[in-house]
């Protein structure tokens, strides 16, 4: 039996690639994380210097107890089993009005993992409706193996290279996956997705967790790195991380830099010119 998803819900998400919206925590939890996640903003001169778009749980509190965040693994377990890595972790912001955007595309595009087993909950922190630029999804397409992708390094592109599916994505064959503060939605490794600017005057704050099932290798590099968050690891294909026990700890700051090297050396392999944004990761 399923431990937070319906069986409808479990249904879905195995027929269409997503689930959305699951309800992990109240909207007064959600604002909490938002107050820490704006302290540390604010205490860094904004997000991005340390984020880095993929292991922030590795510097930040805040980060890594949304990783482990006891209903959100509850739902992903409900797709990947008992053993759970989580890989990444990415921070989606655009701020009112922001012309920042996400192109159609498939994530595991430039991942390097050996299989499908991969599942992002894609957290709210505030909330994220169509006028905000909220994740639009085409049903079933997690089906489909990976898909050529081309480049086009937009600056107001949030993916790393701002990568976009080269096959065309029939707009009337999407759907848009609002959420309010403390929804998730989760969604397939190979699910064509994307979004549009906030027109909103709100930020709209998301948080992408990625998980995988320890049996997922990668295949670009050596000694790529994981949390076991939940369960076991049988494999031993990835090299264990370990979260902070304070804000910006010296040692995981060292971590931090040498598995970030590793992993730029990984989404970048291949790319013609200069990525856009070299502290995000696509999602």
């Amino acid at each position: 039996m399923p431990k937070i998803l319906s069986e409808t819900q479990s249904e879905t998400y195995k027929k269409d690639g997503y689930v959305c919206p699951v309800r992990v925590m109240s909207e007064a939890d959600a604002a909490g994380f938002r107050k820490r996640f704006e302290v540390y903003e604010e205490a860094n001169g904004g997000w991005y210097e340390y984020s880095k778009g993929q292991k922030l749980y590795l510097l930040q509190t805040w980060a890594a107890d949304l990783v482990r965040h006891p209903k959100i693994l509850d739902a992903v377990e409900d797709v990947l089993g008992p053993d759970i890595f989580c890989w990444g972790q990415s921070l989606f912001i655009k701020d009112a009005h922001d012309p920042g955007f996400v192109t159609m595309h498939q994530d595991g595009t430039y991942w390097g993992l050996s299989k499908p087993d991969v599942v992002t909950a894609w957290i709210a922190l505030s909330p994220a409706t169509e006028l905000s630029g909220c994740m639009k999804v085409v049903p079933g397409t997690h089906a489909m193996e990976l898909q050529e992708h081309k480049d086009t390094l937009d600056e107001n592109n949030l993916l790393t290279r701002g990568q976009e599916i080269a096959v065309e994505v029939n707009e009337e064959d999407t759907v848009f996956m609002p959420l309010q503060p403390g929804e998730i939605s989760l969604h397939h490794v190979r699910l064509v997705h994307g979004s549009a600017p906030n027109q909103s005057d709100d930020r709209r704050i998301g948080v992408a967790v990625r998980y995988i099932a320890p049996h997922v290798k990668q295949e670009m590099a050596e000694k790529d790195s994981a949390w076991l968050v939940r369960g076991e690891d049988k494999y031993g294909y990835f090299v264990h991380e370990t979260p902070p026990n304070a804000d910006m700890d010296k040692a995981a700051l060292a971590e931090h830099e040498r598995i970030m090297a590793l992993r730029q050396s990984v989404l970048y392999q291949g790319v013609a010119g200069k990525p856009a944004h070299t502290d995000l990761v696509d999602g």
